[in-house]
């Protein structure tokens, strides 16, 4: 009885699901990708990455995949010219950023040193958690519903905020408009390999600096941006 009972209900949400569009798919398993991974996040990096790559890639691919679409997962000539230019663009907020006492003393988030045999495969832990948080917000939120026109770009900023609550202050400020940012170049693409270049190589390129001594005297940038309403 019980079971007759389970299979109904499993049915009925199952049907349930199969007439909902695509784009109203995209965002409820989005909403519970994004849950999941709140409930299962760890602090460990190797498992982050374990736990990013099943969550926030294998559940966008696995939607794509059953309905026939992509979510960004494409490589063309505009995707490399544009993934050029936005790492240029975000380059020099990297290198500002490095020199921020607030970041300085936030990362590198996971201890490591800058002796190549430990940076290495730290670096390619980062670009893997850059894959997925690309695939999942500017893949899966972004690219993937493009179909809704370009207002698929401000889907995610709040969210994306969220998520970097825990972040320095001045980072968290600048999340949303750098998740609208992205994912506006990321549309224009019709591909997230922009975005996972940009925030790939700036993860990796932050940890780097920061693990030495600031490239110039951070004061000029300090006196610049002391309006901010937030420690630097």
């Amino acid at each position: 009885m019980a079971t007759d009972g389970t299979h109904r209900t499993v049915g009925w949400l199952r049907d349930q699901f199969n007439r909902l569009s695509w784009f109203q798919k995209s965002i409820l398993v989005g909403a519970v990708l994004t849950l999941l991974w709140m409930r299962y996040v760890p602090g460990d990096l190797g498992a982050r990455v374990v736990v990013d790559l099943l969550l926030l890639v294998g559940g966008p691919l696995a939607l794509g995949l059953i309905h026939g679409r992509h979510i960004g997962w494409n490589i063309n000539r505009v995707a490399i010219r544009n993934a050029v230019l936005l790492s240029m663009f975000v380059l020099p907020f990297y290198l500002i950023g490095s020199t921020l006492p607030t970041i300085r003393q936030f990362y590198p988030m996971w201890e490591t040193s800058a002796a190549p045999g430990e940076f290495i495969p730290h670096a390619i832990k980062l670009f893997a958690i850059a894959l997925a948080t690309e695939t999942y917000y500017r893949g899966l939120l972004c690219v993937g519903v493009k179909d809704i026109g370009f207002k698929a770009v401000f889907i995610s900023p709040i969210v994306y905020m969220i998520h970097h609550a825990s972040k320095p202050p001045i980072e968290f400020l600048l999340s949303g408009p750098t998740d609208v940012l992205f994912g506006a170049v990321d549309y224009k693409s019709n591909s997230i390999l922009p975005s996972v270049i940009a925030h790939g190589a700036g993860l990796v390129l932050l940890d780097w600096l920061v693990l030495h001594d600031p490239l110039f005297d951070p004061t000029p940038a300090l006196q610049y941006l002391e309006w901010l309403p937030v420690p630097l």
